[in-house]
């Protein structure tokens, strides 16, 4: 295995397993939100009976049922479903019915793909590696959910907090008493400025999933990372609301998704965040 530990095979091979890994992450950003809800409803017609009448449901986890085509339900064999080449091979279309599918899924396949092999060659054949990797995976989960459904599920939002401590236990991207407090200080700062925001409002400005989100980005990469992953993430979300508002015709009213932001800015923390830091606190 020591051919492993040449840069550039490394590379390929990690680039090659995020791909793999990127058509996983297809199904639980599609998946999760759906079991989810079913759980919600279930936990409803568990407490209230008497008012709450849904029908049961086959059983539909990660797993189960098999992929099909939204449209006319064909189900999607395995040459069908290579991440990106079958695609491409079938041009963007359902093999059964020609309706189109979303080009996100390629998409999401390569940008993970892509992720992993820089991660690769930051890190290098290092226990880093092994742990930066299943980090960034879940940001990109939580992100593309978030921005879908305004949702950012506890099932990765939390262990990703304890993931961050265990991994920090070793010191491999900050100390463990900067990953206490950065999750510590993720959570309160923004639960602080929640509760000021519907104090001064009498609304919600973000959901309790940020707050998580960035204990585990504290968690994972320190107390002292957190003044560039909000100030990058609040400057984005502005940006990107006024020319979403500008170019669409988005009332101002409407909410943003903040997890993507900060799911984008902790990325950036992982490969910059000692220059990030050092501007930051430069300027």
């Amino acid at each position: 295995m020591d051919y492993l530990y040449e840069p550039s095979i490394l590379i390929w091979v990690v680039g090659i397993l995020g791909i793999l890994v990127g058509s996983f992450l297809n199904v639980v950003i599609h998946r999760l939100p759906i079991m989810m809800e079913a759980s919600f409803k279930q936990e409803c017609q568990t407490y209230f009976p008497e008012a709450i009448q849904t029908a049961t449901s086959a059983k539909y986890t990660l797993v189960v049922p098999r992929s099909a085509c939204p449209h006319c339900g064909h189900q999607i064999k395995a040459s069908e479903n290579i991440p990106v080449i079958s695609w491409l091979f079938l041009q963007g279309k359902c093999s059964n019915c020609q309706s189109a599918i979303s080009i996100r899924y390629p998409t999401v396949e390569l940008a993970t793909a892509i992720l992993s092999a820089l991660l690769a060659w930051k890190f290098g054949p290092s226990l880093q590696l092994l742990c930066a990797l299943p980090f960034a995976w879940a940001l990109i989960a939580l992100i593309m959910i978030d921005a879908d459904t305004y949702l950012l599920p506890d099932s990765i939002t939390l262990p990703l907090v304890w993931a961050g401590l265990l991994a920090n236990s070793f010191a491999l991207f900050t100390s463990l008493p900067s990953a206490v407090y950065g999750a510590a200080l993720g959570y309160l700062s923004l639960w602080s400025i929640y509760w000021l925001f519907k104090l001064v409002t009498g609304k919600e400005g973000m959901g309790y999933g940020d707050f998580k989100l960035l204990a585990a980005l504290g968690a994972w990469l320190g107390a002292s990372s957190l003044p560039a992953i909000i100030l990058l993430s609040s400057l984005a979300g502005a940006v990107i609301g006024i020319v979403m508002v500008i170019g669409k015709n988005r009332g101002w009213n409407k909410p943003l998704p903040f997890g993507p932001y900060l799911g984008i800015a902790g990325i950036l923390a992982l490969f910059f965040g000692p220059e990030l830091n050092h501007l930051l606190y430069g300027l």
